[in-house]
């Protein structure tokens, strides 16, 4: 007697939540695509905000929580938002994962926040997370939009802490308000170095930064 029952079809297999498609987004812009250094993004707070590693630590915190909020929110709504007004509707997206991110400093970490001041607002405006949004989050799912705004607030978040330690140390002989610098060096007329609290010296601190990673990578202009 002949069998009539339908054919057992195999369930398509679900797609890993870290395949290599997947950590390949949240590792390149750590070196290969890092906002700063390869895009020169976000250089404004990345100059204004590192003259001590702690305020540097609470800054980047912050920027990868903006843009993974953001990330993920504009990737729910990338197919109703119309493409006249996707702007506006990302800048909205991001000024209230900021408000967010600002509440949430003033009562828990006020100090910081008071020293961060209006460059927690600025993110609203850091070319990073606007083009993360647009490029990436605006075609991609949430997981993968959560990854990407992970990865580039990680690799935004790197720089800065080093550009912060480097500044703070040689600039006050500190680190997290221990001294690192002997007292002998002192004794000995060692002066702290005035240039790494100025602007001046972050931005020839992170160009440095910028040519060794580019070195490193074997990085070539177009």
């Amino acid at each position: 007697m002949t069998s009539t029952a339908a054919p057992t079809v195999a369930p398509a297999p679900k797609a890993p939540l870290f395949g290599d498609e997947e950590k390949r987004i949240i590792l390149d812009p750590l070196l290969d695509q890092n906002p700063i250094t390869l895009q020169v993004l976000g250089i404004c707070s990345a100059l204004a905000v590192t003259t001590r590693l702690d305020v540097s630590i609470v800054m980047g915190i912050s920027v990868i929580a903006v843009m993974a909020m953001a990330n993920v929110a504009i990737s729910l709504l990338r197919n109703l938002i119309p493409s006249k007004i996707r702007i506006i509707v990302q800048l909205v997206v991001v000024s209230g994962a900021v408000i967010i991110v600002d509440q949430v400093l003033r009562a828990y970490a006020f100090d910081l926040a008071k020293q961060l001041g209006v460059f927690i607002s600025l993110i609203i405006t850091n070319c990073i997370v606007m083009g993360r949004l647009e490029a990436f989050a605006m075609q991609n799912p949430p997981w993968r939009s959560l990854l990407d705004g992970i990865g580039n607030g990680l690799g935004y978040a790197w720089i800065i802490c080093v550009v912060g330690a480097v500044r703070e140390i040689f600039g006050s002989g500190n680190l997290f308000g221990i001294q690192i610098i002997p007292q002998a060096m002192y004794d000995a007329g060692y002066v702290n170095n005035g240039l790494m609290v100025l602007a001046p010296g972050a931005f020839i601190l992170l160009g440095v930064i910028v040519w060794v990673l580019r070195w490193l990578r074997g990085y070539v202009e177009n």
